[in-house]
């Protein structure tokens, strides 16, 4: 005890008493209890604040609080939590619990330990030893750890599935969600499909949200990003290392994304079979190179408004050795007849091509595509506002393409009727033809694709086609079109009562016509059309055609009653005598338009006085001569009733419409 008291350094110890003026800053030493006559300095630093409060001479207890605990030991504890309700809980705490949950790896999850496995190492019992643990009679385990042990299996199976789907738009899309997705979702079924729309003007979707979709969300199969600015590679990097099974990307105006990041879907992703880019202006050719070589189950690309994406891209893609792409899409890029050439040659799988706003493609690139060759298995083509579609271009199409079925040509404005109709004497399979906006296609062009293409067109499309005028033709036609189901006819104002009327006669299998703001067809037209279709018109829409009246509208009930499904009279200078007969006569019809036409409250109880109609849709849009009286009779229809359109119509009352809400309670109701 002297060698302690004549000891003269300061540095081992020191006299007992209080050190510091607050006594209540335990944390800056150790305390040895009240009996203590001297303290030992600590050697190092606590990271973890003390139980206990010094007061005096006594100690009082504190609180303890797992806030305290720095990051490391919070990770430690976290990733031991093996079931989803459990993380789900710790994740409800706070965001910063939320966001360190969101960041552990599914690889760096500690499973629980089962006390029934016989390895050695205290592996997890498999599915297979599960079963084989069954209580019997003469001891064994205990039946309800089973249970536990069969409950975690199955739901770590179920985990991997990727069932569910979210959708984050606008202010929803943050972190915060991304990582209370990534965390919920995994004892749910797992995430199998998420789509970013938009973003967070301050607080939107960064990589950190991106990079908490990849660690807890290995299951995600479908990631769509559109408008996402603070997204770039290496929150798609992440997406590549931890989300292995993913099969459909869309990016759509992501300035972030470069090719660097699309390299790493390409190289983690093998399963990639869909992809979609557009309007991402860092994204060109050396992505196309990556998605070639290292997807071999890419079958679908659609590139858009990409301006880095040339020549030397489409070709790499197409000419890869892995290379079975069956839908393609290319609108508005920097391409040449090189990508036309290499698209005829290499595309031996392609089924679906749309081409789209292809400015520096000529008539030769077109020319080359089809003498090549290639596009045996093409299907459906599409081709859109590319100037170099011309006669000449649209043949050797017909020719390379001897399986097409479908063709669309829209803002064509060098196709003319010859080159319509030599495309129609060489494509024998096809069966659906759409022209929009082609002004140079006459009524020649029309007719010669009915004649040689009568055995095998189902449907024919125009669409604001200026060139028609509607003369009478007197030679007579070799064959008849009897393949042809559907015509359709939209704001041609050249196409009257004489084209119709040979439609009429070389057409008799028709079951849908669709004419649309033509004014230049009267009943006398439409007639010889109606009466000599053979197998019953199913659909009839007649929207915007003004000169016709209730004439036609009663030989359509009468002949085709038995038929009629659906019924579009928008427009039309019909009264309640059509609608007298369509209650008569058609038993099949469905849904009805009269909008804007001159029937009234009598014209609805004749609808609602036969008990076997079965509407499901009425449209009275616009029919000022519908009141209040109407309200019975509404009723009445409302039994089948699922949609009903009363905009418009100003003799019906605010009050009337409240009533029918409230009756009509399965209906949606447009006031």
């Amino acid at each position: 005890m002297s060698q302690v008291l004549d000891f003269t350094g300061s540095v081992d110890f020191c006299l007992g008493g209080s050190l510091y003026p607050n006594p209540k800053e335990s944390s800056l030493f150790l305390s040895l209890g009240n009996h203590a006559d001297l303290y030992f300095p600590t050697r190092k630093r606590s990271r973890i604040s003390a139980p206990f409060i010094f007061s005096g001479e006594s100690f009082e207890k504190q609180q303890p609080s797992i806030d305290v605990l720095p990051d490391e030991c919070l990770f430690e504890v976290f990733r031991r939590i093996d079931g989803g309700q459990d993380r789900s809980s710790c994740a409800c705490v706070s965001k910063h619990w939320l966001m360190l949950l969101s960041s552990i790896h599914r690889e760096e999850t500690c499973p629980r330990k089962s006390s029934l496995s016989s390895e050695p190492e205290g592996r997890l019992v498999s599915d297979k030893k599960v079963k084989s643990f069954e209580t019997t009679n003469k001891g064994g385990f205990v039946g309800s750890n089973v249970e536990n042990v069969e409950f975690e299996v199955n739901d770590q199976e179920i985990e991997g599935d990727g069932y569910l789907s979210r959708c984050l738009e606008g202010k929803k899309a943050t972190d915060v969600r991304l990582a209370a997705i990534s965390v919920g979702t995994v004892s749910r079924g797992g995430l199998g499909k998420l789509s970013i729309r938009g973003c967070n003007s301050s607080r939107g979707v960064t990589n950190v949200g991106l990079k908490a979709i990849a660690r807890g969300c290995p299951s995600l199969r479908v990631l769509s990003l559109w408008n996402v600015s603070s997204v770039g590679d290496e929150g798609l990097s992440e997406i590549a290392n931890g989300c292995h099974m993913l099969e459909k990307l869309d990016l759509c105006q992501c300035p972030a994304i470069s090719d660097k990041g699309l390299l790493a879907i390409a190289k983690g992703c093998p399963n990639l079979a869909s992809i979609t880019v557009e309007s991402c202006l860092n994204i060109g050719n050396e992505s196309l190179q990556a998605l070639g070589h290292f997807c071999p189950n890419l079958k679908s690309i659609s590139i858009r408004n990409c301006p880095l994406v040339g020549d030397q891209g489409i070709a790499s893609l197409f000419s890869s050795v892995s290379c079975a792409l069956k839908n393609v899409k290319l609108q508005a890029l920097n391409l040449s007849d090189v990508s036309l050439a290499v698209m005829g040659h290499y595309g031996k799988s392609v089924t679906d091509l749309l081409l789209t706003g292809l400015q520096n493609v000529t008539e030769r690139g077109f020319w080359v595509m089809g003498n090549c060759q290639g596009l045996q298995k093409l299907r459906s083509f599409s081709i859109s506002a590319c100037q170099g579609i011309t006669d000449l271009g649209v043949e050797a199409l017909g020719k390379g393409c001897p399986n097409l079925k479908q063709l669309c040509l829209r803002r064509c404005t060098f196709l003319s009727d010859n080159g319509l109709v030599s495309f129609a004497k060489v494509a024998g399979s096809l069966e659906s033809l759409q022209l929009e906006e082609c002004h140079r296609i006459t009524q020649s062009g029309f007719f010669g694709v009915l004649v040689n293409c009568a055995e095998k067109l189902k449907a024919l499309s125009l669409t604001n086609c200026l060139g028609f005028k509607d003369m009478a033709i007197g030679f007579p036609f070799p064959s008849l079109c009897k393949s042809l189901r559907s015509l359709s006819v939209r704001n041609c104002p050249g196409f009257g009562n004489n084209s119709l009327a040979m439609v009429g006669k070389l057409c008799p299998q028709l079951h849908n016509v669709v004419l649309a703001g033509l004014n230049g067809i009267t009943d006398d037209g439409l007639l010889p059309l109606v009466n000599n279709c053979e197998a019953g018109l199913s659909k009839v829409s007649l929207s915007g055609c003004v000169n016709l009246t209730d004439k036609v509208v009663s030989t359509i009930a009468k002949l085709h009653g038995w038929t009629l499904e659906q019924m579009n009279l928008d427009s039309c200078n019909i009264t309640d005598a059509s609608l007298v007969s369509i209650a008569e006569n058609c038993l099949l019809l469905s849904e009805l338009d009269v909008s804007k036409c001159v029937v009234t409250d009598s014209g609805i109880a004749a609808l609602a006085s036969v008990g076997h109609l079965n509407l499901q849709i009425l449209s009275l849009s616009g029919c000022t001569l519908v009141s209040d009286k109407s309200l019975p009779f509404l009723c009445e229809l409302g039994e089948t009733l699922v949609g009903l359109n009363i905009q418009h119509c100003r003799a019906i009352s605010s009050g009337t419409i409240d009533l029918l809400v409230e009756k009509l309670w399965r209906c949606d109701i447009l006031s």
